[in-house]
């Protein structure tokens, strides 16, 4: 990303950090991944990052045993937490969310988890430019 600023609008922007996400290779994914954390969890710290996730997965804080059993089951499936663009989201539709994506296969989750990162990361773009 600092190889190709200044950036001379937000969509510039947006577009580069679209670009970079997809040519991530799968373990720089899963390093970001450690950075999150688990769904409905809440990140403690005082850093600009866990105050953004506290922020975003608001819905899901403190959801019930249904979510948390999705969660580990999710976990046992993928050998990873499961990463949603939850801003917004009821913690009833990350469940669900949570569910659908038990189904996928692992290539077709991976290409979820890279989605769903730069929804994220796309989100706090906008943020430090407001």
């Amino acid at each position: 990303m600092d190889a190709n600023a200044p950036y001379p609008d937000v969509e510039k922007l947006l577009a580069t950090s679209d670009a970079e996400l997809a040519a991530l290779a799968w373990r720089d994914i899963t390093e970001a991944l450690t950075a999150h954390p688990r769904i409905g969890s809440r990140m403690t710290g005082s850093s600009r990052e866990a105050e953004w996730s506290r922020h975003e997965q608001s819905a899901a804080v403190g959801a019930d045993a249904e979510l948390a059993a999705a969660n580990a089951e999710y976990e046992r499936k993928f050998d990873r937490v499961f990463l949603i663009s939850a801003e917004g989201l009821s913690a009833a539709e990350v469940l669900a969310e949570l569910r659908r994506r038990l189904d996928n296969n692992e290539v077709v989750e991976r290409a979820e988890v890279r989605r769903e990162l730069a929804k994220i990361v796309r989100r706090r773009l906008l943020r430090c430019m407001e």
